[in-house]
């Protein structure tokens, strides 16, 4: 591929994005491969144990590796990134597949990333979550979110302290297959305070919750009564909006030939309508991050400023102190825009103000349109746009990333009457022209998923399913929306009182909270498919989804799956076992008596055999498997405790004990990975079997973005 454009170098020169003297480096660098980026995911427990198994154990295996007469670059710790908890490398595929120490190496990050314990993400896109500081109390949307690794981030932020936070994260994003990626990132880290939604996030409606849980609640007068519905405001809002994605040039190759001005000019409007909506959601004293994978002045500075100048209360944050090992530059208080029809060839248009370009440009082609928000207002140099922060890729061998970090004051909120904020259907009609989704060329696409590219093309797609608050009050049917509905169930319901007092669950337990996403079962003798999972929602979570409509808001997911239907049960009642997603949720209010102790010999059976025999087990060790957890004569779920040293956590997983047999119900790919982690192979019979097929794959799993 030919990684040159005369129009991109032309354009960025112009900007100023770096001093003349680094502007062949920073070219350089573009044309790089990127290096591979991981880190620790999930619960904290789990990344420091990963952490030290990596440190200790595999990278000193890799120290001074020859391959092909060079010495193969050893994976290396990312130096900003909280508690050394990611990590960096730069070999080739080639050295991957033979060398038998990074292969390896290999095999142990591609398990323990498609469990969810390693996140495969770009560095510069694990930045925008540590700037907005979740903490366990607040409320978050993360407007633009699939396909989720920033998501991850942010719940584990959430989940800092507790399995059961009393914060709200609400992760949305436009295009309705791009949730379910969502749901799955979402999935390494079960929480019974996340919402997953799918609308448009320039038009994001107002939520009604109920008063007494959350102080972020729109004002309403003094002295009204908890449990009365109110409008949710939100504490922090992550805004990593859609972009043209020219900051992911070394791995999206296809961008060198496609690139021009329009792919930024056509997506000002919505990136500017969302960063509005998400200014008028937020609560007083609140905090937004609002990012790109673009170098473009006009996807960036441009939004903040015009941003700043309509929404009154807001300002720039200051946060170069912030993770000092971070290298990074200052945003720009001057740019050029050009409209689509500028190229390499003709005169670049280098207008300061809007006024100045349309009195010089007569054009009636749509594509050469510009607006006045893509241009440096007059009052540029007083809003503080130097707190922006760039990361270009020649800084520290990432790709190239925009971040800003806004403050709302305490000062009540008002639009600008001197720049109005534009109605959407008033910006869509600006925006008619100017851009259509970039084109990118076959590679690119395949990896289409990691970008915010591909994030354009959901969103254009999915317009005629948008919902705004104005269809919402009017009633309109929803069209394309099939999800079933969210049934919490009555705590004295046969299910729910048998399930509690089969697994032993404290008075604690909020078994109120407890739902199905499916219609209300009638029989609870009968075995739908639909009412095979129960999950726990927290506090606010109930009360988004039972006093909301939730097809209006058009909740996808919610809450965390903690207990399923056990398939084939004898009993009629109380048949669900507790998934291992769902341990930590569940954990707190588990009876002791319900836990037994195991070996690693007894481990290692379990992980061997599907369904080992009691005979299986030594001595004491099958006769407190024989022995544990007889009630009335019916087969028990039991716990298994088992702790090791070398994983430095007690580890805790399910059994289903049956009338002959024991079962670990752990999936097969976790038991490779927990194996892999504990033995230093695979010794499951998945793994086995995969070992004669050579079936490892050559290529670290992601479901990343920029």
């Amino acid at each position: 591929i030919d990684m040159n454009n005369a129009k991109f170098e032309r354009y960025y020169k112009t900007q100023g994005i770096v001093p003349e003297d680094e502007w062949d480096t920073l070219m350089q660098s573009l044309r790089a491969p990127l290096p591979t980026t991981f880190r620790m995911a999930g619960s904290r427990s789990i990344a420091h144990t990963l952490n030290t198994i990596i440190k200790d154990n595999l990278i000193p295996g890799l120290e001074g590796v020859e391959f092909d007469g060079e010495i193969a670059q050893k994976p290396e710790q990312i130096p900003w990134y909280p508690e050394g908890l990611a990590w960096q490398f730069n070999v080739s595929k080639r050295v991957l597949r033979k060398s038998p120490e990074f292969k390896k190496f290999h095999n142990f990050l591609v398990y323990e990333t498609e469990v969810g314990n390693i996140s495969r993400q770009e560095a510069v896109s694990m930045i925008p979550p540590l700037f907005l500081d979740v903490q366990p109390d607040d409320i978050v949307p993360d407007m633009c979110a699939a396909p989720g690794s920033k998501t991850a981030q942010l719940l584990e932020s959430l989940h800092i302290s507790s399995a059961h936070p009393p914060g709200l994260l609400v992760s949305n994003d436009s295009d309705s297959k791009r949730c379910h990626l969502l749901i799955h990132q979402s999935a390494r880290l079960p929480s019974p305070s996340l919402i997953v939604t799918n609308l448009d996030a320039s038009s994001f409606p107002n939520i009604q919750i109920e008063r007494g849980l959350t102080p972020h609640i729109k004002p309403t007068g003094p002295g009204r009564p908890a449990g009365e519905l109110a409008t949710l405001q939100f504490s922090k809002i992550l805004c990593d909006v859609p972009c043209s994605g020219d900051g992911t040039l070394r791995k999206n190759l296809g961008i060198w030939k496609s690139w021009n001005t329009g792919n930024a000019n056509g997506l000002h409007g919505l990136q500017l309508r969302i960063l509005e909506r998400a200014m008028r959601m937020l609560a007083p004293g609140g905090r937004i991050v609002y990012s790109t994978c673009s170098l473009n002045p006009v996807e960036n500075e441009a939004v903040i400023a015009s941003a700043l100048n309509s929404t009154r209360g807001f300002e720039l944050v200051d946060v170069s102190t912030q993770l000092p090992s971070l290298k990074r530059r200052a945003g720009l208080s001057a740019w050029y825009p050009q409209a689509s029809s500028f190229s390499d060839s003709s005169d670049l248009q280098a207008e300061t103000s809007y006024s100045e370009w349309k009195t010089k440009n007569t054009s009636r082609n749509k594509r050469d349109i510009l607006l006045p928000s893509m241009f440096a207002p007059d009052n540029a140099s007083s809003l503080n746009l130097e707190r922006c922060m760039r990361f270009l890729p020649h800084l520290q061998d990432t790709g190239g990333f925009f971040v800003a970090v806004l403050q709302h004051s305490n000062e009540r909120l008002v639009h600008s009457q001197a720049t109005p904020a534009k109605r959407p259907s008033e910006l869509a009609e600006d925006q008619e022209a100017p851009h259509k989704r970039p084109r990118l060329d076959l590679e690119a696409e395949e990896t289409a998923t990691e970008t915010h590219l591909s994030k354009v093309e959901d969103l254009s797609q999915n317009n005629a399913d948008d919902v705004t608050e104005e269809t919402a009050r009017e009633g309109v049917t929803v069209p394309g929306f099939k999800e079933p509905p969210f049934t919490f169930l009555p705590s004295t319901h046969p299910q729910v009182t048998a399930t509690i007092a089969r697994l032993k669950l404290s008075p604690e337990f909020p078994s109120s909270n407890l739902f199905m996403h499916a219609p209300m079962v009638e029989d609870d003798s009968v075995q739908t498919k639909s009412a095979r999972t129960m999950y726990l929602a927290n506090d606010i979570v109930k009360s988004l989804l039972t006093k909301n409509d939730y097809v209006r808001l058009r909740i996808v997911s919610a809450g965390a799956k903690i207990l399923a239907r056990q398939e084939g049960s004898i009993l009629t009642k109380g048949q669900f076992r507790i998934l291992d997603d769902g341990m930590d949720a569940i954990l707190p209010y588990i009876d002791p008596s319900s836990i037994i102790a195991g070996t690693i010999s007894d481990l290692r059976v379990l992980m061997e055999q599907y369904n080992p025999q009691f005979s299986a087990f030594e001595g004491s060790s099958r006769t407190v498997i024989e022995d544990c957890g007889n009630l009335e004569g019916l087969p028990p779920l039991v716990l298994a405790y088992l702790f090791y040293c070398s994983l430095h956590h007690p580890l805790i997983l399910p059994l289903w004990k049956g009338e002959t047999s024991i079962t670990l119900m752990v999936d097969k790919k976790s038991k490779s990975a927990l194996s892999l982690r504990l033995f230093g192979e695979d010794i499951t019979f998945a793994g086995r079997r995969n070992l004669k097929q050579d079936s490892i794959p050559e290529e670290l799993p992601q479901v990343t973005e920029s």
